[in-house]
């Protein structure tokens, strides 16, 4: 790959992972405390694998730009993946107080936004 290419492929990224997580750092710091937000998600006993990217989604969200790793890049990509796939299963009625909103908030976004 190209460095241009490469850069390019960071900003497509780094510009899709910014429009899909919609939470500051500091509001999905404080989700990610809450009883809600644990009580969802797939886990095998222990923190759910949206909790525990709610939690690497802060740390990314306070990283430069210039500072992200390639982990860090394929992290975002697969937070905007899940963002943009359950965005599409949104339940009929009001979501302020559902599981669908509480997982999706766990990875960043919260539709309600």
């Amino acid at each position: 790959m190209t460095q241009a290419h490469e850069r390019d492929d960071r900003k497509q990224t780094v510009d899709a992972f910014e429009e899909a997580v919609n939470m500051t750092a500091a509001r999905l710091e404080k989700w990610l405390g809450t009883e809600e937000s644990k009580s969802v998600g797939q886990s095998d006993g222990g923190e759910s694998v949206g909790h525990a990217s709610g939690r690497r989604i802060v740390t990314l969200l306070r990283t430069k730009n210039g500072d992200l790793s390639d982990d860090d890049l394929a992290h975002m990509r697969k937070v905007v993946g899940y963002v943009h796939r359950h965005v599409k299963q949104r339940p009929g009625g009001d979501v302020t107080d559902t599981r669908w909103r509480y997982s999706l908030m766990n990875w960043g976004h919260d539709p309600l936004n």
